[in-house]
């Protein structure tokens, strides 16, 4: 080679399950026991941005998110990393000697880590796609290797909405995501995140997960009997652009989620208070709209992830200003990502609506369906 050292930097998006998954059937392989489908987020709003350097004279391989140097030993990188190298390998796509160079991972999130946001989507998604391009693998199937990293990650390798198959392979090689539509597909379907807690949760999703496939009765009546319809039914809502049916499907297969996981035993709690009132909010939203105007999910943690199209997103951010009244609200750094322009007179119209205690949300991330993974150096 004529260099020996080589660099490259990436972005990957963050990804919101609009049908959840939720239980393996393979554990160290990442093997889901259903299908999955979620709506890709803009990278200009949510992004996980790694950069990898090789080099010949490096002597160890580190591993760097967040500005906190971690275990390059870790099982699931290891696992992606090797998997990378001997795919690059067996189709010759890069010099030998390159894939025997230690490498440095630098890895970082725009938005708070393990706190219900997806981060470890965004971070494999982002480990992977930064690796097959400089092993030179551009052109060939990654979503499996980054479904090693964190099963949803493997959604994050495209844009628009993507669903997972959860395949019957042993060797999980059929367990692959694929391109339902892209993002141009429903350019007007936003996205309104509510960050009720941006802590750490309690209950990671690898250990609640595992304990609900052991001992919720109600996970084997959604992998048998919902989940097939509920993946048909939303495919034709975004084929036909149905907003309200997308809502519905999003919402209930939500709630089911949330139901599994107090069915599990001990109960996997990630739902809090706020969360359970901004469901109440929101159904008596559209009751009083008369249409649905907006559908919430929520993934194994408190914040909320609002659905709607782009004409609504003015009246509802309204709305839930008046609700949730925070002392930052004119700030620039309360809501952040996608301007929106509003009077504060908006917010008079839901005067009936009893408001919930100050400060209750940190802050919201406006933003829309988006790309997949880009090279940004």
């Amino acid at each position: 080679m004529d260099s020996t050292q080589l660099s490259v930097t990436c972005i990957a998006p963050v990804n919101i399950a609009v049908i959840k998954y939720w239980g393996k059937r393979n554990e160290s392989l990442i093997l889901p026991i259903n299908d999955s489908l979620s709506v890709t987020l803009s990278t200009a709003d949510l992004c996980s941005k790694t950069k990898i350097i090789a080099d010949a004279k490096f002597t160890d391989n580190v591993m760097i998110l967040n500005g906190k140097e971690e275990n390059f030993e870790n099982e699931r990188i290891q696992r992606c990393v090797k998997e990378i190298k001997a795919r690059a390998a067996e189709l010759g796509s890069c010099p030998k000697e390159l894939l025997e160079w230690k490498i440095h991972i630098e890895s970082e999130n725009n938005f708070p880590t393990a706190a219900g946001l997806a981060s470890s989507a965004s971070g494999y998604a982002c480990l992977v796609y930064s690796l097959a391009q400089l092993y030179d693998l551009k052109k060939q199937e990654i979503s499996d290797i980054a479904r090693m990293g964190s099963g949803s990650a493997c959604r994050s390798i495209y844009g628009g909405f993507v669903q997972w198959q959860k395949g019957i392979q042993l060797d999980g090689k059929d367990s692959i995501a694929f391109q339902v539509a892209p993002a141009s597909h429903w350019p007007d379907l936003h996205v309104l995140i509510l960050v009720v807690n941006d802590s750490k949760k309690k209950i990671g999703s690898t250990s609640g997960m595992a304990r609900s496939v052991v001992t919720s009765e109600l996970i084997k009546y959604r992998v048998e009997k919902c989940v097939p319809q509920r993946i048909h039914s939303m495919t034709q809502a975004i084929k036909d652009r149905d907003f309200s049916k997308f809502a519905e499907v999003t919402m209930k297969d939500s709630n089911q989620f949330h139901a599994i996981c107090l069915d599990t035993f001990p109960p996997c709690v990630y739902m809090n208070d706020v969360s359970h009132e901004i469901v109440n909010y929101i159904h008596e939203f559209n009751r009083t709209e008369g249409e649905t105007k907006v559908a919430y999910t929520f993934d194994a943690g408190p914040n909320a992830c609002l659905y709607l199209l782009e004409k609504n997103v003015k009246r509802v951010l309204s709305f839930v200003n008046h609700i949730f009244p925070n002392d930052n609200q004119k700030s620039a750094e309360y809501v952040r990502g996608i301007p929106v322009e509003y009077e504060s007179e908006d917010v008079n119209e839901f005067q009936n609506y009893p408001q919930y205690e100050k400060n209750t949300l940190k802050y919201i991330i406006h933003t829309k369906v988006g790309e997949g993974p880009s090279r940004v150096d």
